[in-house]
Formats: C-alpha cells, sequence, structure tokens
C-alpha cells in the first residue's frame, strides 16, 4: 500500500497546507496511508487529532516521513537539502520551474519524478486539478479587499438624508480568472467597474458581470492554446497605456492581474500615469513579486508615490489561508486519482499522458519537460554568450586581473 506524505511548509510566510482532514477519507478508500508531519495543520488551527481521527498517521520525524513516502505533497518547494531523502520517488508541488531552474537540476541530480502544478494543462479535462486557476480566483477577490481597506471612502452609492455618495470607480486591467473574480467581487461591493484585457475574446465575459470592457484597437492579439495572452510589440504596449491612462486617472482604484506564463509580466502602468491620479487613490500590482506591472510598487509591501497607495505583496492566497487550502488541496486529490492504479495501488506515472507530459519535470534523472528543456538550454546559450568577468587579485601592492571562464548549466 502506497504512502502519500504531507510534510509541513518550511516558508514561514507560508499559511496554505496541501491537505484538509476532509480529504483523508478519501485518500483511504483510494488505497493509501496517508502520513502526515507533525503540527502540519498548526497555521490553519487544525489539530494532528483532526487528521488522525480522519485517518491519518502523524509522523514526529520529517526525515522518516520523506525517507518512507512513495509520494510527496506540498504547495511550495521542499528544500533542496531533503530532496535526498525522497528515494527518487515522485514530489508533487508549485515548482516555478522557470524561474528557479537550478531546483529543477538538484531535481535531476537526486532522481525525483518532480509534477509542478504551474504546469497542469488548461483544459476541460484538467479543470478540477487546475491550481492556477483555484487560486488566481480566490486571489481576485483579495485583491479587492486589500484595495478596499486602503482606499479613503466606500465602494457603493449610497443616498441618505445628508447627501448622495457616488459610486467608486474600479478599473482592472487582464480579465483572466483572477481579472474576473475582482471584477465580480468589486460589483457586488457597488463599484462602478470597468476592464480591459489584449483578448478581445473575454469582453463579453467582463460584460455579463456587469463592468465595462475598455474598447482598445492594438491590432491582431491573441491567446495560447492555454488561455493565456500572448506578449504585444513595444508599439502595442505604448498604445495601450496611452489610451488606458484616461481610465486610470479617473479611478479610485486600480487593480492589474498581467501575468505571461513564463516571462516577466508586462509593464502596464508608469510613474508619470500614477502621479496623475488622484490622492487617495490605490493600486495593486498582482505581479509585483514577478517583475511587476506598475512602475514604482514593491514585491511583498506597500508603497507611497504622490498619495497613491501602491499595494505589491504578493502571497494574496496566504489572506484567505483556509479556503485556498481547501481548493488546492482538492485539486491534488483529484491530480493523484487520475493516475491512481487501483490494481497496484499506486501514482502511475504516465509520460504519454497529455497531463503529465506538460506537468512532469524530471524523471529517472533526466529533465523530460520539453518547455524546461528548451528554457535551460536558451539559458545555456546566454551564459556563454557573456564575456568572462574579471576577479582581482593582489599581492602587495600589485594588483592584477585575471579572467575566470563562465559555467555553464548542465
Amino acid at each position: 500500500m502506497s504512502i502519500i506524505a504531507f510534510p509541513c511548509e518550511t516558508l514561514i510566510t507560508e499559511k496554505r497546507c496541501s491537505l484538509l482532514p476532509a480529504n483523508v477519507k478519501a485518500y483511504c478508500l483510494m488505497g493509501a496511508q496517508v502520513h502526515i508531519e507533525q503540527g502540519f495543520g498548526a497555521r490553519l488551527n487544525i489539530s494532528d487529532q483532526e487528521y488522525s481521527d480522519a485517518g491519518a498517521t502523524v509522523v514526529q520525524s520529517r526525515q522518516e516521513l520523506l525517507t518512507n513516502a512513495d509520494l510527496v505533497l506540498t504547495v511550495d518547494k521542499l528544500p533542496e537539502s531533503q530532496l535526498r531523502y525522497l528515494n527518487g520517488n515522485v514530489v508533487v508541488s508549485f515548482l516555478d520551474p522557470f524561474n528557479d531552474v537550478s531546483y529543477v537540476q538538484c531535481l535531476k541530480k537526486h532522481n525525483v519524478t518532480s509534477i509542478s502544478m504551474e504546469m497542469i494543462p488548461r483544459s476541460t479535462r484538467c479543470q478540477k486539478m487546475d491550481a492556477l486557476s483555484s487560486q488566481a480566483s480566490l486571489a481576485g477577490y483579495v485583491m479587492v479587499a486589500k484595495a478596499v481597506s486602503e482606499l479613503n471612502r466606500i465602494l457603493p452609492m449610497m443616498m441618505t438624508a445628508a447627501g448622495t455618495i457616488k459610486p467608486a470607480k474600479v478599473f482592472i486591467i487582464g480579465a483572466g480568472v483572477a481579472g474576473l473574480q475582482a471584477i465580480a467581487t468589486a460589483k457586488r461591493l457597488g463599484a462602478t467597474v470597468t476592464a480591459f484585457d489584449t483578448r478581445s475574446v473575454v469582453a463579453e465575459q467582463v460584460r455579463s458581470l456587469g463592468a465595462k470592457f475598455l474598447e482598445i484597437d492594438l491590432g491582431e492579439t491573441g491567446q495560447t492554446n492555454q488561455g493565456y495572452a500572448t506578449a504585444l510589440t513595444a508599439e502595442q504596449l505604448a498604445r495601450q497605456q496611452a489610451e488606458q491612462e484616461k481610465c486610470i486617472i479617473d479611478s479610485d482604484i486600480v487593480i492589474t492581474t498581467a501575468q505571461l506564463f513564463g516571462r516577466k509580466p508586462p509593464r502596464l502602468i508608469n510613474k508619470q500615469t500614477i502621479e496623475r491620479m488622484k490622492p487617495g487613490s490605490v493600486v495593486v500590482d498582482m505581479a509585483a513579486k514577478s517583475g511587476g506591472n506598475v512602475e514604482g510598487s514593491i514585491p511583498g509591501d506597500y508603497t507611497l508615490i504622490n498619495g497613491v497607495t501602491i499595494i505589491g505583496t504578493g502571497n494574496w492566497t496566504n489572506d484567505v489561508a483556509y479556503n485556498a487550502s481547501q481548493m488546492y488541496a482538492n485539486n491534488l486529490f483529484n491530480l493523484v486519482n487520475e493516475f491512481w492504479s487501483a490494481e497496484q495501488q499506486l501514482f502511475a506515472v504516465e509520460l504519454e499522458d497529455d497531463i503529465q507530459a506538460n506537468a512532469v519535470i524530471t524523471h529517472a534523472g533526466n529533465i523530460v519537460n520539453t518547455l524546461i528543456q528548451n528554457h535551460c538550454l536558451e539559458l545555456n546559450m546566454a551564459q556563454e554568450s557573456i564575456p568572462p568577468k574579471p576577479s582581482i587579485t593582489t599581492s602587495g601592492e600589485n594588483i592584477t586581473a585575471k579572467a575566470e571562464p563562465v559555467g555553464s548549466m548542465s
């Protein structure tokens, strides 16, 4: 009988977890043993006893937990130093493989079969295991809540004996999963909402939520087969910034959600535009931690520019950690259940399957994901094109420089 292990998250800032007591019974009915690390649900105020009552085994030693596991499920990456305990078995988590290639190399070195939750395809079959979408939906809600908490006015219109209060104006850039949830949340709170997306196909979705869609003629644009917006040319991006500037200046809250899969997010709002906004306005930059849509946003923090508050805190779903854990744990279970072999009582690695072909990053000591293979190759070529860096050595008063070769990624 396979052991599925759930270790505690190591990041201090991470409040989510990969399993709730309600999921334990489902794994057990599937034929697996569920092991959790002692204190696993403490950040959600869930006791070990609740997991134990549901059928899980509580393990005190993290090394013992990982060593005995056939499958390890987490939210964030395991520390590199602990990968050696996995004995080449399967680990599933958010891996950020495009931005953390050194970690991918470490997974390869330790012969770990790794599945990246970011790489689950966006298809009808995968909706139930699409963790990016489930977490983004919650992020859209949280961003509106954070913006409202910083705004010095209310969102809905109020007609009172003391006068009429006009509704606040909210502008949302990007109408993907997070953007659409932000639109719906702001509308429920009574704001007047306008949204823009480079993909004209989402205009109807925006209008169906009661928001206005800002029409900007950017010429030919589109989306990938995974539903992500394609990158704009420099000319198109400049046109977008110019056309949406008036709407930004007129808004009380602006939320940017534009992120490009595997690439740096586009810069959508510059400081000159922010300086023209009304003091007291709020801007939320969803992409602050990955490069930022807004000039001047600080990753993981708040900043003030000319009286305008810019929120770039990130970790949006940690503000609603219980529901985020609930959704993520269900995503994980649906993934495991999809590939569970009832006959062999284990998680089957099937690289020819379209889901695993996209989501498995390393297997049997190799990087097997085509996109990540190409990305590593591009990084190698870029490194090889960088001229040698001089290093300074000193001997008495004589100073000499010698060239050191730039290492390449294996």
